[in-house]
């Protein structure tokens, strides 16, 4: 595609996403509860597909394909992709059902009618203006954690992977998940339940001094 029709194309496009939102700020206000119109979800997947650069759809994964590689991104998820999207890739979460626009169900065709390289391409430089960042090198520069590509590759087969998730793979999963002090402060009183000394200490008889 020439450059001045992508240009026109993306321009009419924006217009349009531009009026959608428009209308759903006048009639849903400024809320993130909101859920996007059909119209600025289908103009939106558009304007996505056009920004990305042609090489990204091209770009095949340089990581075979492995059980080892596969719970590898599995756990990469769940420590940090499943607080918005969820273990099972739904965006069924907290976070996720207070964003607008919502993460994307990654299980559904949307995402995995997607080539390898342009999920590998999101993973890397995020979408503006969503909240899903960019996970690549130069988004953590400085902050002292190096974020490798052969991750993010492995993540492209995990997110393939999505749809025949089992039980099994979500309860491992679970334990990767960040966790509050909430969380970890019950899962402590719980190994000591379990350990017998939670139990212990409350049975313990009271002495009492006359």
């Amino acid at each position: 595609m020439r450059r001045g029709t992508k240009f026109w194309i993306v321009l009419v496009i924006a217009i349009g996403l531009l009026a959608a939102a428009a209308a759903s700020i006048l009639h849903d206000g400024l809320s993130a509860r909101a859920q996007p119109s059909a119209l600025e979800t289908a103009l939106a997947a558009v304007m996505r597909k056009l920004a990305m650069p042609s090489s990204a759809h091209a770009a095949k994964n340089p990581v075979a394909n492995s059980p080892e590689v596969l719970r590898e991104g599995r756990l990469h998820f769940a420590d940090h992709c499943a607080i918005c999207h969820g273990n099972d890739g739904s965006g069924d979460t907290m976070m996720g059902r207070g964003m607008y626009p919502k993460p994307p169900d990654l299980r559904a065709a949307q995402t995995q009618s997607r080539s390898d390289g342009e999920i590998f391409w999101i993973i890397e430089n995020g979408v503006r203006l969503t909240a899903m960042p960019a996970f690549g090198d130069s988004s953590v520069e400085g902050s002292g954690e190096h974020v490798n590509p052969e991750d993010s590759w492995k993540l492209v087969h995990f997110i393939r992977h999505l749809p025949a998730l089992t039980a099994e793979e979500r309860i491992e999963m679970g334990k990767y998940n960040p966790k509050s002090p909430e969380d970890l402060e019950e899962e402590e009183r719980e190994r000591e339940f379990l350990d017998g000394t939670l139990e212990k200490s409350s049975t313990r008889p009271e002495h009492h001094h006359h």
